[in-house]
Order: C-alpha cells, then sequence, then structure tokens
C-alpha cells in the first residue's frame, strides 16, 4: 500500500506568523506535501511574503476570491484593498491570479476535489451545515471545475470553520483558517491520508490540526506597518470574532 500524507491549509490572509507555525507543525510530523487552498492574501499585513512562502512550500495552490479582489491588475477601491495591492507588487499578483480554480486528487480510490469556497467559483458562500441541494451541489463538475467524475471528497476553505459532514458515501470538508479562523482563535489545517496508488478499497482518513501562535507578536506587525483595519484584525485574531459583529458584542482593541 503506498499511503501518503498530503497538509491541506487555506486562508492564510498574511498572517506569516501563524503561517510560519503551522508549517513548522506539518514538517515536524514527516508531512513533505502541502497543498494551499487560497485566500493567501488580504486582511492582514504580510501578503506578500506568505505568496513567497506559498510558492516555496506548497506543491499546488487554488485560487480564492481575495486573490480574485486584491491580486487585480487595477488597484480595487477602498483605503484597506488598495494597500493589500500595493504590498503585494505586480509579479506576485499575476502568480496569484492565474492560480487554478479548482485541483483534483485520486486517494484510496476517491476523487478528491479542492475548492477555495464552492465548484461554482470562489466567491458562493457554503456555510456549515448546507442543506441537502446544496451539500449535493458540492460534489458535482461544474463549468468552474471543469469536465470530470463527480467526487467523493469535496474540501474547501473561505468560510474559516472547520467541519466535517458524511453523508452516505460522500464527505465534506471544511479546512479551516490558518490566518484569520473564526470558529475560535487557534489556526487549523487537515491531513489527508490515504492510498494514491490504490484500485480498490482502502483505507482513508481526515484529521483536523490546531496549531497555537504568537499572536501578540503578529497583531504588532500590523501596527508597526501602519495596515489599514488593524484594530478589527486585532480583535479577531484574539477572539476569533468576525469583524461584522464588534460593534454590537461592544469589542474593542485593547
Amino acid at each position: 500500500m503506498a499511503l501518503t500524507r498530503i497538509a491541506l491549509v487555506s486562508d492564510v490572509h498574511g498572517n506569516l506568523t501563524a503561517y510560519e507555525a503551522v508549517l513548522a507543525d506539518i514538517a515536524s510530523r514527516g508531512i513533505t506535501r502541502v497543498i494551499n487552498l487560497g485566500d493567501v492574501v488580504g486582511k492582514g499585513p504580510r501578503g506578500a511574503a506568505c505568496t513567497d512562502l506559498t510558492r516555496e512550500r506548497c506543491e499546488a495552490t487554488v485560487r480564492g476570491n481575495w486573490e480574485v479582489f486584491v491580486a487585480s491588475p487595477e488597484a480595487p477601491e477602498g483605503e484597506g484593498p488598495a494597500w493589500w495591492h500595493g504590498e503585494l507588487g505586480a509579479e506576485r499578483r499575476d502568480w496569484l491570479l492565474g492560480l487554478p480554480g479548482s485541483l483534483d486528487l485520486r486517494l484510496s480510490s476517491r476523487i478528491v476535489r479542492l475548492v477555495h469556497a464552492s465548484p461554482i467559483d470562489e466567491f458562493t458562500r457554503v456555510h456549515r451545515d448546507p442543506d441537502p441541494e446544496t451539500f449535493a451541489m458540492m460534489f458535482e463538475p461544474t463549468p468552474f471545475t471543469g469536465e470530470g467524475p463527480s467526487a467523493d471528497v469535496l474540501v474547501y476553505g473561505d468560510i474559516h470553520d472547520a467541519f466535517l459532514e458524511v453523508q452516505g458515501e460522500r464527505t465534506l470538508v471544511n479546512v479551516g483558517s490558518v490566518g484569520n479562523p473564526l470558529d475560535g482563535p487557534v489556526p487549523s489545517y487537515v491531513i489527508l491520508e490515504g492510498d494514491d496508488g490504490a484500485d480498490g478499497a482502502a483505507p482513508f482518513g481526515v484529521q483536523f490540526v490546531r496549531v497555537p501562535y504568537d499572536v501578540e507578536a503578529e497583531i504588532a506587525v500590523a501596527h508597526e506597518r501602519v495596515m489599514p483595519a488593524a484594530e478589527a484584525w486585532e480583535i479577531e485574531l484574539r477572539t476569533g470574532i468576525y469583524r461584522g459583529r464588534h460593534a454590537a458584542l461592544g469589542l474593542t482593541a485593547a
């Protein structure tokens, strides 16, 4: 049996401190294959460094919605998006925009499809506990993913909320977020384990891993660089609560 382990990371969002901690944990487990599910950039202060690290350490990366938004040829409107766009530089923006929208793997005779948000596109958001129609849709090929068979396993990021749901022989996995987790403040990634040469039944595993990191060091970088929306970023990193809820909950930076 040709057992292989693949680490899946997503939604780094320019948080280099968290990314380095997660990649160090992956390496400590002897895992050499890493695939990134997009949103490497945006929201955090070091998108350029996270892009460079992705190119160095990940065997493949799929394009996220923030890549489309921030890496566009023209600077997007708004102080924050324009700042993140400029921080990347033209060559990195070109690389990010050229990433594929989806990727298929075969593990333990299963088709494992990797996307950022959904098989529809980088922007169609699918939350935890989808209705039956949405769950079924996630496994079907679309113009975005290209011609091919239905997937047995669909793995995605985007919502920053790690979960696994099984219905029959189909498994839906969200890997959570490395750099901006919103289901708690601790970064998450997933390890897939299976036989990449199997033609018949073979063991298959999904493991979720949480990796602590120096949150305060990352917050300090955002303020040192005078990043727009640094206060919202600071609250999100400390609490794991989405910025759209901060005012209603009375949350402010320390």
